[in-house]
């Protein structure tokens, strides 16, 4: 549990009505002798970027026939909530505090697994629920206070796609496993003495507009700048510096350099920056794993490779949780339990998310537990529904050897209760980096320290 002063500060911001004997402890969350009643199961996600009927509706049909065959008497709903991630935290805490909307299972962004955990709206689980296959930096996003409070349902890390046409101008087109950021910069230094009359606007694009992907871009540059890099502790307050910090703004301001960043991407989000790329007007972008699937629509893979990101990147992904108020617990539990398996797993992976077991990367686990197709009917001009590349076993080409090094070599957000807060008060602080005169790294990184300080308190 966090201290006094620290959780106090918690439940003010969240404006939770509930004490602190009903926070995240394990005893308080024990199932209760109604947690086998039958009945429907809602499932509370965002948006699921495999479209309508996407992969994991598809998953709980599946899960619906077996428990019907069974006749165990549940039936799984998902529910998808509208609007940006941060409108689904806002709606998931009022409707878990209010109790003005049931759900069973609620599928959380990886950072705010300690929030909902600590306001004691969801409950622990069994600690064998995230088993040893889990890629270990993946199972990490699970845990809090010593327990685990969720299963990794996918996974997500950013990497980094560019294209290889145009890279054949200077004689690349592969950049192999390790490309570092320097030569990023060379690459696109060569690209612009090579094409004076260039196809490309500028060298890359990224997310940069003030919300979550402002904050994951910095991270990537912090933690890429200092070794063991963390801001916060074990018990989630602030435990950066001055210094850290500093080093961390300088090696953003390097990584959004005007001279080869794309404008655009300083208002940019996921959709805007994935678009922008597609239409050819940079040769690099920093992006999630679905957008492999998304560009090979449009791009050839003579036209397309991927790389993971240079430095160090960050680890996204939703996690399920069985929510406190929940009657249904024992098939709730049974619920997650399939939708995190391997079969399942692998059947996320081949429609293009990222998968959390290592086995699904490196076995011949298929997918029965849905209808993902590696070779999809042709259209009605011909041509294939799906273009992406695929490995021997159906897998997307780049699984074993870029996506899965990419996640287990991934860095977390910070994690706290307060993640809220924290990544309100970093894109806001860090908005004058990109004004039109922004102040020295050193006196930038002396007020985010101080305002870091005020949001995680001690």
């Amino acid at each position: 549990m966090l201290r006094g002063d620290f959780r106090r500060a918690l439940l003010a911001l969240l404006l939770l009505a509930v004490t602190a004997c009903t926070g995240g402890s394990a005893d308080s969350a024990r199932p209760s002798a109604a947690s086998a009643t039958p009945g429907e199961i809602v499932v509370a996600s965002g948006r699921d970027v495999t479209g309508k009927n996407g992969i994991r509706q598809q998953l709980i049909d599946t899960w619906n026939r077996q428990q019907e065959k069974a006749g165990t008497g549940y039936h799984a709903r998902l529910v998808e909530l509208p609007g940006s991630a941060d409108e689904q935290r806002s709606q998931l805490l009022g409707a878990l505090q209010s109790g003005s909307a049931r759900y069973d299972v609620v599928n959380l962004d990886v950072t705010w697994v300690p929030e909902f955990a600590e306001a004691g709206l969801i409950r622990p689980l069994a600690d064998d629920a995230v088993d040893a296959d889990v890629i270990p930096s993946v199972a990490r996003t699970a845990r809090w206070d010593d327990h685990v409070y969720a299963v990794p349902f996918n996974s997500d890390v950013g990497l980094l796609y560019y294209r290889r046409d145009y890279l054949a101008e200077v004689g690349r087109t592969d950049l192999g496993g390790d490309v570092t950021w320097q030569e990023l910069r060379e690459l696109v230094n060569s690209l612009d003495r090579e094409e004076p009359g260039r196809r490309y606007e500028e060298g890359w694009t990224t997310q940069l507009a003030a919300y979550e992907g402002r904050t994951v871009n910095a991270i990537e540059a912090f933690a890429s700048a200092t070794p063991d890099f963390a801001l916060t502790g074990a018990d989630g307050h602030y435990d950066g510096d001055v210094q850290q910090l500093t080093d961390g703004i300088a090696e953003l301001r390097r990584r959004t350099d005007s001279s080869y960043t794309l404008d655009d991407a300083f208002g940019s989000e996921e959709t805007a920056s994935l678009g922008d790329f597609a239409d050819g007007r940079t040769a690099f972008l920093r992006h999630w794993p679905y957008a492999y699937r998304t560009l090979h629509q449009t791009f050839t893979a003579d036209q397309l490779g991927v790389a993971p990101l240079p430095g160090r990147a960050v680890l996204g992904g939703q996690n399920l949780a069985v929510t406190r108020s929940t009657q249904r617990y024992d098939g709730a539990a049974a619920l997650i339990a399939f939708l995190t398996d391997a079969d399942s797993q692998r059947c996320l992976l081949d429609a293009g998310f990222a998968a959390t077991r290592t086995s699904v990367y490196a076995t011949d686990v298929t997918c029965t537990n849905a209808r993902v197709s590696t070779t999809p009917a042709p259209s009605a001009t011909g041509e294939s529904a799906d273009r992406m590349p695929r490995d021997r076993a159906g897998r997307p080409a780049y699984a074993t050897d870029i996506l899965l090094k990419a996640l287990r070599q991934a860095v977390s957000r910070p994690r706290t209760p307060l993640y809220g807060a924290f990544t309100q008060t970093l894109t806001t602080e860090l908005g004058p980096l990109f004004g039109e005169a922004p102040p020295t790294d050193s006196r930038l990184a002396e007020r985010l320290d101080e305002a870091l300080r005020k949001a995680l308190p001690d």
